[in-house]
């Protein structure tokens, strides 16, 4: 059995965290998941710059069901004051009851000009950010912090970056066992999330990379002694492994996955979710993204799958799905293979001289400052 985690008058019990991905884990999304277990559901990635602006798009990020509890918010930004003015404002007007901040986003259009996993390596702007986001939530919500190991395996920041937040007065760390290089290619160090932990001595660690099942996410805590897991590709189109996670972490038996027609009927239920949530022409076309996650390792036409990648409707769909035969059994060889984004490593989008030094220059300023995206979604 794996204790819950307690930040301020917020408690996650199971500890499993579902990691913010764009496009992904919107409000219909979270729903379905909530669904199946219990858990700490975070929002897309909003952009500081793009919430204080008022956005529409970044406002609608931020908009949660009625019953949706807790209210998580990751928060991406590399100006101490804007992090900080975007935290007062979730705080001041209700918009959420827990803040994280991205700092491990590997996309070369936010490392190029500093932001996301680029940023830790300027220790100094780190420990500023982190410090005037937990200054402006004046204890009234927790901050948490999202990273990973560092820029590529000769510029490692993981270790410093989690001293740092720690004392700053951060509810917990998350470290994504890879480098900003890495992408999300090969395998996850976990050892260097159990060097964290050891290096923090007793502060939570979150652990995240290649948890693919209750198996992985029960290994995970073994070995490396993390007071958590957070979860991104490995829910992508199998929503019930927060049931199984949950399951895993209270001692209990896991169930198993489902079989085709549950699977099916949880395909139909996102699609209600997304329609729901964002009327029939967009949801439909959200859902569509889907269809490979789902049906991955089952044997559907391909003009079935054309046909559930197009639909514009809810009947459309229905009409799909008549067409698959729901008795055949898994492969399991392809079903045990990574979800969603994969490819191999390669050399990061940094700024010119990036490198040169762990401290900010004024050069780097004004490349940074470059870096305060007025879109959300990461």
């Amino acid at each position: 059995m794996v204790a819950g985690l307690q930040a301020g008058g917020l408690l996650v019990d199971p500890p499993v965290v579902l990691a913010p991905m764009a496009g992904i884990t919107n409000r219909a999304f979270r729903r379905l998941c909530r669904e199946q277990g219990a858990g700490l559901y975070v929002s897309e990635m909003v952009t500081s710059r793009a919430l204080l602006e008022r956005h529409e798009a970044t406002l609608d990020m931020v908009r949660f069901d009625p019953d949706e509890s807790p209210r998580s918010v990751q928060l991406y930004g590399v100006d101490p004051v804007v992090v900080a003015e975007a935290v007062r404002m979730v705080v001041d007007e209700d918009l959420a009851d827990h803040v994280d901040l991205n700092f491990g986003c590997p996309v070369p259009k936010v490392t190029r000009k500093g932001g996301g996993s680029a940023l830790p390596w300027k220790r100094d702007l780190f420990a500023d950010i982190v410090t005037s986001a937990v200054t402006a939530a004046r204890g009234r919500v927790p901050i948490t912090v999202k990273m990973r190991k560092g820029i590529d395996d000769d510029h490692l920041t993981y270790l410093e970056s989690g001293r740092v937040a720690r004392d700053a007065g951060v509810a917990w760390v998350s470290l994504h066992g890879r480098t900003a290089a890495q992408m999300y290619s090969g395998r996850a160090d976990w050892s260097a999330i159990a060097h964290l932990v050891e290096a923090l001595d007793g502060f939570p660690v979150l652990g995240n990379g290649d948890i693919f099942s209750a198996g992985d996410a029960l290994a995970m805590v073994d070995q490396t002694g993390c007071a958590g897991v957070v979860v991104g590709r490995g829910c992508l189109g199998r929503p019930w492994l927060f049931g199984q996670l949950a399951a895993a972490f209270a001692g209990q038996p896991i169930p198993g996955d489902p079989g085709l027609p549950t699977v099916m009927a949880t395909f139909r239920r996102h699609a209600e979710l997304l329609i729901a949530a964002f009327g029939e022409y967009t949801g439909s076309r959200e859902i569509r993204k889907h269809v490979a996650w789902y049906f991955k390792g089952y044997s559907v036409k391909r003009q079935v799958r054309l046909g559930l990648a197009n639909v514009g409707s809810l009947g459309e769909l229905d009409d799909w799905l008549a067409q698959i035969d729901p008795d055949q059994p898994p492969d399991e060889a392809v079903m045990s293979s990574p979800r969603g984004r994969t490819g191999g490593e390669r050399p990061p989008a940094l700024p010119d001289g990036w490198l040169d030094s762990p401290y900010l220059a004024a050069s780097d300023a004004r490349i940074v400052s470059e870096a305060e995206l007025s879109v959300s979604g990461g």
